[in-house]
């Protein structure tokens, strides 16, 4: 279109995306109750009374859950659902095991993507002596990518026998996920004296110093002192992948601000999306995992593990529906 701008075409078929759904729904909405009135006239018929009845007894079982697709279909859109995501992986709690853990949820959202066939690209990678996790980043991109993964923030507890473990005893480690939504740079702006460059060496896997360089960047934001660090080979792609993360980090915490305005619709939310908040437990000596949150329990953590997360990840946005459904009502 001659005149428009590609930032405000590509604005226009992400809204023609989002609304496509819902006229569709209201359509399949309309067609259905049109055809209960034409129905309830039948039965005046007495040809047709047998036929109409039948027809009214099918719709009548199938309106409820068109309603309910309706109303879902209308609930107010995260403005973030669409955009891709920046999943960081960190060790909490238990040591090496706790890295080797953190290794292994990374591996768990890579299969995930893969299956799904969103894009991954690893930001930021960093490995203990052992194959542990020290720290990750990484940028999924594709259909829906923030929508489906954004309730994996928070802490993730692992109880097992380390393979560091001579004794054969249970272990309980933790590791910590944060899913941020990628900014734009137009959503964010971050004025030059706000910010603190560094370069320093960069390392290889487990410290050892491999054809270092002084590529590695470290951005500082003095005002609220939020430090990012990217290694690649090339100093002016870490700094342009250290300010995507640090965009990704100020937008997140202006919408947990935002969230935070709206506490009693937040109290609705599954889970308080608070980054300390314990919300799955990955059980290993009885196969299981648990999300807290909503009490859903599946004895498949292997299938779990090798990416099969879409049973807990519908189960969780459509708690999150339920309850905004409900706030809605209330």
């Amino acid at each position: 279109m001659e005149g428009v701008a590609p930032s405000d075409i590509a604005a226009l078929t992400r809204e023609y995306s989002e609304l496509k759904p819902v006229v569709a729904q209201i359509a399949a909405y309309r067609q259905a109750t049109t055809a209960r009135a034409e129905a309830e006239q039948m039965r005046g018929d007495p040809e047709m009374r047998a036929l109409a009845e039948e027809e009214l007894a099918q719709l009548d079982d199938e309106l409820p859950r068109l309603e309910q697709n309706l109303r879902l279909a209308l609930l107010p859109k995260d403005a973030a659902d669409a955009r891709p995501a920046l999943i960081e992986l960190r060790p909490g709690t238990g040591g090496e095991e706790a890295s080797l853990f953190a290794a292994d949820l990374l591996r768990m959202y890579q299969r995930y993507a893969e299956a799904r066939g969103w894009q991954v690209q690893m930001v930021s990678h960093s490995e203990t002596e052992l194959g542990g996790l020290r720290e990750a980043v990484m940028r999924i991109e594709g259909e829906g990518v923030f929508a489906r993964l954004k309730f994996e923030s928070g802490v993730h507890r692992v109880q097992r026998v380390p393979v560091t473990e001579s004794g054969g005893r249970i272990h309980t480690s933790a590791a910590t996920v944060a899913v941020l939504p990628e900014a734009e740079e137009v959503d964010i702006d971050i004025p030059a004296q706000d910010i603190r460059i560094d370069t320093m060496r960069a390392s290889g896997a487990g410290g050892q110093h491999v054809n270092t360089t002084d590529s590695a960047v470290r951005i500082t934001h003095i005002p609220t002192g939020i430090v990012v660090t990217s290694s690649e080979k090339s100093q002016h792609q870490n700094r342009a992948i250290a300010m995507q993360v640090l965009r990704a980090k100020l937008y997140d915490m202006e919408r947990q601000r935002a969230a935070a305005d709206r506490a009693d619709v937040r109290k609705a939310q599954v889970g308080s999306g608070d980054r300390s908040e314990r919300i799955r437990t990955y059980n290993f000596p009885q196969g299981r995992m648990t999300d807290h949150r909503i009490n859903l329990t599946l004895y498949k953590l292997d299938a779990v593990l090798q990416g099969e997360l879409d049973e807990v990840l519908d189960a969780l946005i459509a708690a999150d529906q339920a309850a905004r459904l409900a706030e809605m009502e209330a």
